[in-house]
């Protein structure tokens, strides 16, 4: 071997097997808003938050942004962990780990939500994203970031009631919407995960990831971050079980209202005034808490006849009634 390809390797190929601080905490960094996310979508589903709401406006975004960044993180250490030889024992084992993870997301949604479950969610894409991404490890950087491009260009011009089958529903290009609690199809979301794998290449080739193994975590919360980031597929099966789990605990003695409130505001306004219909709609949710009549009411086990029922809506008509 010329002393130039000895050079060659040194830029190109990662620290001996060492991890890359600086990668974990930023998995780690994407965990936490991960679980930001799920536990206000917890909250919305146990109806302390307005319904749609995490699937709107600026959470939207939010949402987005974490999945993006979870593929972008999964390109790069493909590379960092495969390049230039790949290694096929720990890729498979790795691979088997989060192929087997998204079968159980799909299997306990299934029984969870059986009208929304999730059958190609953000684990499915880093699984075919990490197949995918093998054809491209080898391919110069600037030719997998044009494809990348193309790839988040492709659904909104290649979009056919072709994919519209179930079977196909997973490459995301169908004209029918999806209903499900995590869809992460395989078009336009690979284009992060090779968008994180030419990033990498380029960290190689310029040296950049020999900078970032000098990290070092500084800190408890530094620790933390990296920890949760060394063990990010324990975390993302452990924490939304454990999130909604104490916010059900929570609903059973202080059950959330607003499905309840919009419902009777919706209702009332047909003949009183907005304003009238909120306030008394808001006061009569707050009532049936503090007597811990919601649960029942709600479900329909008390009706408006109940003389505790028409005890509480005289009391919240009386104040609601615009002051003088």
């Amino acid at each position: 071997m010329s002393m130039e390809n000895s050079a060659i390797d040194k830029v190109t190929a990662p620290p001996a097997k060492r991890r890359i601080a600086a990668v974990d905490v930023l998995r780690g960094v994407a965990l936490i808003a991960m679980a930001i996310y799920h536990f206000s979508w917890d909250l919305e589903y146990f109806g302390y938050i307005e319904p749609g709401t995490v699937a709107s406006g600026g959470w939207k975004l939010f949402a987005r942004l974490i999945a993006g960044s979870f593929l972008f993180l999964a390109g790069f250490s493909l590379v960092l962990g495969n390049f230039p030889e790949i290694r096929s024992r720990g890729y498979l084992i790795r691979l088997a780990k989060i192929v087997a993870a998204a079968a159980v997301i799909t299997i306990a949604t299934w029984f969870a939500f059986p009208d929304a479950f999730i059958f190609f969610g953000i684990l499915h894409a880093i699984a075919a994203a990490s197949v995918v991404g093998l054809v491209f490890l080898r391919l110069p950087p600037l030719l997998t970031l044009v494809a990348a491009a193309a790839i988040f260009a492709a659904p909104f011009y290649l979009r056919s009631p072709v994919f519209d089958t179930p079977a196909l529903w997973w490459v995301g290009l169908s004209e029918m919407p999806m209903r499900s609690n995590d869809y992460v199809p395989l078009l336009p979301w690979l284009a992060p995960f090779l968008a994180g794998l030419a990033a990498a290449r380029i960290a190689l080739a310029t040296g950049f990831t020999n900078r970032l193994a000098s990290f070092e975590l500084n800190g408890k919360v530094g620790r933390w971050l990296g920890f949760g980031g060394r063990h990010s597929l324990a975390v993302y099966l452990i924490h939304q079980p454990l999130l909604i789990a104490l916010v059900y605990l929570f609903s059973l003695g202080f059950p959330g209202t607003k499905p309840f409130e919009r419902s009777c505001v919706a209702a009332c306004i047909a003949s009183q005034p907005q304003a009238l219909c909120t306030a008394f709609c808001s006061c009569t949710a707050d009532k049936l808490v503090s007597e811990r009549l919601f649960s029942a009411f709600n479900a329909g086990e008390l009706t408006n006849a109940d003389p505790r029922i028409v005890t509480i809506t005289e009391q919240c008509t009386m104040e609601a009634q615009p002051k003088e």
